[in-house]
């Protein structure tokens, strides 16, 4: 595994609002920002997805208080999908959303914005292509931004997406992976506007396994977020030999956070992407086209490689000095 001196803060601050659906590797990507000091998070926005919306916001504002981050305001967001009827992913991530993790009610509550609301209003208030947007679940608050905002798509930095599949086909159906699949109409209206878009599906974070040395290495950090993480990523490492029959569970949403921080560990190419939204059999599909007739007119890149030591020894470091 790498060393973490490699990832020192450089100075640089990335403005970011995170989109979120905790969900235990959400939870994890949650850890990782609140405790990178280069990133000035804005905003923590949440969405019905892994489990209901009331959930979501509960959970990470359990996860901001457990990181000491009660300075960054969560709102929640929308509770239910654009067209389709809501479906959730409890049976991966636990009644609670958080695996194993001890649940409770949070001290510090919601802000009272919308999610959607908060998502316009903040990037439309700030210089063109200065706020990143992070999307570790559904994407219905993006969505729902774009169309109440047009001009929103143009004036983000980038958005950076945990997402689809190509190569590895589905995690949901054997077709589609689940935040897309959640809201495929909402991820339609998100890669139609021609927004900046990097994505990170399955093809990627398959690469990521949560391996017992790197588990092991989060929690001998110590702190009580590297503790946390632990514990929700054995959460992860027993459901993926249950239901999945694999031994070591990929860390899926941490890598949106990794790639912002350290993009040097991924490798990308542009590319067209469609998402299929009305074929009961391949709904939520991602059609990822690499062959274009001018590359550099793409609006997304494809994450097609991963560092995973280097993914894992990041989370390692920021966690250690959470």
């Amino acid at each position: 595994m790498r060393s973490g001196s490699e990832f020192l803060d450089n100075g640089s601050v990335t403005k970011l609002i995170i989109d979120c659906d905790p969900g235990v590797d959400d939870a994890v990507a949650l850890f990782l920002a609140f405790a990178s000091r280069d990133l000035e998070i804005l905003a923590v926005t949440t969405v019905g997805g892994n489990v209901g919306a009331d959930l979501t916001a509960r959970n990470a504002r359990i996860i901001r208080q457990i990181a000491g981050r009660e300075d960054v305001p969560v709102h929640a967001g929308a509770t239910r999908p654009l067209v389709r009827e809501p479906v959730e992913a409890d049976h991966f991530h636990g009644e609670s959303g958080l695996g194993d993790l001890p649940v409770f009610e949070p001290d510090a509550p919601l802000a009272a914005a919308h999610a959607v609301d908060v998502i316009v209003e903040t990037v439309m208030a700030a210089a063109p292509g200065t706020v990143t947007l992070a999307v570790t679940g559904p994407m219905t608050n993006l969505a729902l931004a774009i169309i109440r905002e047009p001009a929103l798509a143009h004036r983000l930095a980038r958005v950076v997406v945990m997402g689809g599949a190509r190569t590895e086909g589905g995690n949901i159906t054997p077709s589609a992976e689940y935040n897309i699949y959640a809201d495929p109409h909402a991820a339609h209206v998100v890669f139609s506007s021609r927004c900046p878009c990097v994505v990170l599906g399955l093809d990627a974070t398959h690469q990521v396994r949560a391996t017992a040395g790197r588990v092991a290495a989060i929690r001998a950090a110590g702190t009580p977020a590297a503790q946390a993480a632990a514990g929700v990523i054995d959460f992860s490492n027993g459901i993926e030999r249950d239901l999945v029959g694999g031994r070591s569970a990929p860390m899926h949403d941490p890598c949106v956070i990794a790639y912002i921080l350290a993009p040097h560990l991924f490798t990308t190419r542009p590319c067209g992407l469609q998402v299929e939204t009305n074929s009961a059999l391949t709904l939520g599909h991602t059609a990822v086209e690499f062959r274009l007739a001018d590359p550099s007119a793409a609006t997304v890149q494809w994450v097609t490689e991963v560092d995973a030591d280097g993914v894992f020894g990041l989370i390692t470091e920021r966690l250690a000095r959470s």
